[in-house]
């Protein structure tokens, strides 16, 4: 019986054969001799997720200062029935992801069809041409309890996987760079003894090549950019290494514009990494407590930070929203929790502030609901077998990355009080983590088995139109600052929604003049750290 992958498109493939490895590899080892003779190095990027795509179509595109392509690089992507589709799509020229940067599809297809400098497999055997590796492979911090990131665990196994599959075909004279977020200590303390034992077995006695450089990905209309044309730390586990990843990184990006910040180990690089991301989701958590001030104390906490940002040092304070989300923010501070226990082997509580500083901003998003259930009283309603429509599903503004969204637990926690739940989000098509809850980011460990009465959200969809996803609505909630949403006039949306209804506004994205206005056509308004509201509702009754 033939297994298949099915892309979010719902096209089909059939995984490959025994056969079909073994004339892929024939095919790889064609074009690595064809792209030698040319003078190119072969560089093999290990997953082809939102980051590994991405580097490896910019690695292909690069050249050098007399326009000359150096490298060809194959992009390798396991072939498990979740995600070996990407392979055959990267092949045709398309990106495996949805991006608002249009340069992601320019990118990947000029380098496949046009340039022919870059390809995709699905076997680990080209390991064995490789100059160059670049490790994608995603390292998870798998959370057991929304408030409480100290009881998660560091999902360590797909990694370590492919470090020693890489330690086991690579050249001996091969660079190993870990672009991965990983935990603090791992390219020393995991990634060297794996290689360095692999080389053992195979008679080769020289040290491994190993190096790690942390990616600053921005999914949004500079996706592309924010990987070639962005600042980079990198460091090696030893001078040979650390040479190795300078003349790789320089190669291949801006270096010139945005020079390389070269630290000598790569616990330094792995921690700075953690530090500058753990940095902001800290500051994030910190105003949650200050946007509950401002809400029950009349004060709007939009116009504090407007007043606070025009204090040069303090310009980059910013709205926290219904939690943070993404990738990185909500998890990297439990990398080095973990890791300061489990890999550099300390036993006191050293962290405080870092895990206090994701649960809040875990758990923020719960807020949303008790505001919608508290508008709706006031109405004389109840948010049981009420029409809840949410405005945004993505973690961020005018991106398509659901990826740890606020907006999920506003969802989950709504269907737990009985509300009845319709998204509308113009950059997202399919939300996996509800369509496919239970597989979706890991088999099991789906953000639904924290509440209860979830099974249902598999079967929700995304609502494609804006004025079908408000018909018969008794909430609206703009979860998410999309700039679609900024100037919706509030007659347009009581028109669509058939009548007044609970607006709840978790961005800033309300005026005082659009709140007036939603008051005087019936409805009810309160927003995260909107604490002003209530002033203006009786101005407005006055």
């Amino acid at each position: 019986m033939q297994t298949f992958s099915v892309s979010p498109e719902g096209e089909k493939f059939p995984l490959p054969t025994d056969e079909d490895y073994q004339k892929e590899f024939r095919r790889l080892q064609d074009l690595a001799d064809r792209h030698r003779q040319m003078g190119q190095e072969i560089v093999v990027v290990l997953g082809m997720g939102f980051v590994g795509a991405v580097m490896a179509a910019v690695i292909a595109d690069s050249t050098d200062d007399s326009g000359k392509p150096g490298k060809f690089v194959i992009g390798m992507q396991r072939p498990s029935t979740r995600s070996y589709w990407k392979i055959p799509l990267i092949q045709r020229g398309i990106a495996p992801m949805k991006a608002e940067d249009p340069e992601v599809e320019k990118i990947i297809h000029r380098c496949v069809v046009e340039k022919e400098s870059l390809t995709a497999s699905y076997t680990y055997q080209a390991l064995t041409l490789a100059d160059v590796v670049v490790v994608d492979v995603q390292c998870d911090y798998i959370k057991e309890s929304l408030n409480n990131v100290s009881t998660g665990y560091v999902q360590m196994e797909d990694l370590e996987k492919a470090l020693e599959i890489t330690g086991e075909l690579i050249p001996s004279n091969a660079l190993v760079l870990i672009e991965t977020t990983v935990p603090p200590g791992t390219t020393e303390q995991v990634a060297y003894p794996l290689v360095k034992k692999a080389f053992k077995k195979r008679g080769i006695t020289s040290e491994p090549l190993l190096a790690h450089s942390y990616e600053r990905v921005m999914p949004g209309k500079d996706y592309v950019s924010s990987i070639r044309n962005f600042w980079r730390v990198c460091s090696g586990v030893n001078s040979e290494s650390r040479e190795r990843v300078i003349k790789f990184l320089t190669e291949v990006l801006d270096t010139k514009n945005f020079p390389l910040t070269v630290l000598e180990r790569p616990i330094e690089s792995e921690t700075a990494k953690i530090v500058e991301n753990s940095f902001r989701a800290s500051i994030l958590a910190f105003l949650n407590e200050w946007s509950l001030f401002a809400e029950r104390n009349g004060v709007d906490l939009v116009k504090v930070i407007q007043a606070i940002k025009v204090r040069p040092t303090h310009s980059n304070i910013i709205f926290p929203g219904p939690g943070i989300g993404g990738y990185c923010l909500p998890k990297d501070g439990g990398l080095a929790v973990w890791a300061y226990k489990h890999l550099l082997g300390f036993e006191d509580d050293l962290f405080k502030i870092t895990p206090a500083a994701i649960n809040i901003n875990d758990t923020r998003a719960l807020h949303v609901p008790e505001l919608a259930r508290d508008a709706l009283r006031n109405m004389g309603k109840y948010i049981a077998a009420s029409k809840v429509t949410i405005l945004g599903a993505s973690y961020r503004e005018d991106v398509g990355d659901t990826r740890y969204s606020g907006s999920e637990v506003i969802i989950r926690r709504l269907v737990e009080m009985g509300a009845e739940i319709c998204v509308y989000d113009p950059y997202v098509d399919h939300w996996w983590e509800f369509e496919a809850q239970e597989t979706y980011p890991t088999p099991g460990k789906s953000r639904g088995r924290f509440f209860r009465s979830q099974k249902k959200l598999s079967e929700m969809r995304m609502e494609p139109d804006l004025d079908t996803a408000l018909a018969d609505a008794d909430v609206v909630i703009f979860a998410v600052r999309h700039k679609q949403f900024l100037n919706l006039p509030p007659a347009d949306v009581v028109k669509a929604a058939g009548g007044p209804l609970a607006v709840i506004d978790c961005f800033g994205i309300l005026d005082d003049e659009k709140i007036k206005e939603y008051f005087q056509l019936g409805c009810e308004v309160k927003g995260l750290g909107r604490g002003h509201i209530n002033r203006l509702k009786k101005q407005y009754k006055r």
